[in-house]
């Protein structure tokens, strides 16, 4: 018996059904994270968490994606955009000019002079084969200090000073295992052996250090213009002189490391030293005048201009309380580093962030290595901004943040693992 032929399917219902199989799809996705952020350990805390697909723009989910919170470290992301938008390949590390026999110079904010990381000593050698200098060291607008710091931490290795011309890092290095190390060597004689809870002055450069103390400490010394020549005359082994103003004319530069470098550890070790550093140097690159707020209000007034949320940002490393940003705005910002970088870069300069914290090496064995964000804390908050590669291979945007919890902050990271590996696994 002859069968009649199949009609042959509609595409208008081929196409119904997969609108409706993706919109399941979604709306498992956002139950599931619902119920996450609805967490007994999220109840009594302020949380948000924008997601959105960075290939399609095309927002996952979102709550309390528009209001303010306290983004502690994750403004070091908003520094890293910055030095990428303004600072060169290497950056600078000395300007000068030279007038009447002499070599006039002053610092850039360049964070790497002699640094225990870096160890950059590309303006040591350069100034070393020079004759006659003269330091120039009122190029600034800066305390040392940014604004709502805490003043407690003055000795704490996280809060060195901001200055034009750092060099060692503003740290002393200190152990006293066999014998008493310090560097530099020109602090040897004002540290004391000595049983205390503090390991500074607080307004002089007296250091001090457990007899039993196993650890190399690092510890923030008191920056000012005669230290910063005599800590130079030292290196060099020549002397300076301070000079009272810079000659009129055009300024050479001399480059140092590759930014890149300083962005990487920067992100993983989340330097506050080298944020509040690299905002000075990027704002070198539009005035003569070193100053945190110039970048910043460069930067607001051009390329975040178009942030939907306009931030309350006032340093570079987030040590303030004052920030105040959106995840929103942050989502933003990561999404324009996703344009404007090729993302091998982009994920060799970002860190990767495991269930417990940044890590190096990816530490959970059931998955490949799919969390490439900045994590940002301080007491009662824990943020985490960056990119998630999904099993199924779509890139994906988040920011989620958390203020004012009162259960430790290992919950909430637990927490926030959980959910982004859902999302890992099931978008």
């Amino acid at each position: 018996m002859h069968k009649p032929p199949k009609k042959p399917i509609n595409p208008l219902i081929i196409k119904t059904l997969f609108i409706a199989f993706l919109m399941t799809g979604c709306s498992s996705l956002k139950r599931t994270l619902n119920q996450r952020m609805a967490d007994e350990s999220f109840r009594h805390s302020f949380h948000g968490l924008v997601i959105i697909d960075a290939n399609t723009d095309k927002e996952i989910y979102a709550v309390n994606g528009d209001a303010y919170f306290t983004p502690a470290s994750n403004t070091k992301i908003v520094t890293f955009y910055t030095g990428l938008r303004l600072l060169p390949k290497n950056i600078p590390a000395l300007r000068y000019m030279v007038a009447n026999d002499t070599v006039f110079f002053e610092g850039t904010g360049d964070p790497t002079w002699l640094h225990p990381y870096f160890k950059d000593s590309t303006a040591i050698h350069w100034l070393q084969k020079q004759g006659n200098l003269a330091l120039f060291t009122k190029n600034h607008q800066e305390k040392r200090f940014g604004p709502g710091w805490a003043w407690e931490d003055y000795d704490t290795y996280f809060s060195p000073e901001k200055s034009m011309l750092p060099l060692y890092g503003n740290v002393v290095m200190m152990s006293n295992n066999d014998a008493l190390e310090v560097s530099p060597g020109n602090f040897k004689n004002q540290i004391t052996l000595k049983d205390t809870t503090i390991h500074r002055e607080e307004f002089q450069n007296r250091f001090y250090i457990s007899p039993t103390e196993q650890d190399t400490l690092e510890i923030p010394f008191i920056t000012n213009d005669t230290l910063s020549k005599g800590l130079l005359e030292s290196v060099l082994g020549k002397e300076i002189v301070l000079a009272k103003q810079f000659p009129e004319g055009k300024k050479q530069v001399i480059y140092g490391v590759d930014t890149d470098s300083i962005y990487k550890r920067m992100l993983f070790v989340s330097d506050n030293f080298l944020a509040e550093q690299l905002l000075l140097a990027a704002s070198g690159m539009i005035s003569d005048t070193l100053s945190t707020q110039k970048a910043i209000d460069y930067m607001l007034g051009n390329d975040l201009k178009d942030l939907a949320q306009q931030p309350r940002w006032v340093d570079g490393s987030g040590l303030s309380r004052y920030n105040l940003f959106t995840p929103r705005s942050f989502v933003h910002i990561l999404q324009k580093l996703h344009d404007e970088l090729p993302e091998d870069r982009l994920f060799a300069i970002f860190p990767m962030w495991g269930p417990d914290s940044t890590v190096e090496e990816w530490e959970d064995t059931t998955t490949e290595p799919f969390l490439f964000a900045k994590s940002g804390s301080m007491g009662n908050n824990y943020n985490l901004s960056g990119y998630i590669k999904t099993k199924s291979g779509k890139l994906l945007i988040f920011s989620f943040m958390n203020n004012h919890f009162r259960v430790p902050s290992q919950v909430i990271r637990e927490q926030m693992y959980t959910t982004l590996k859902h999302l890992y696994e099931h978008y």
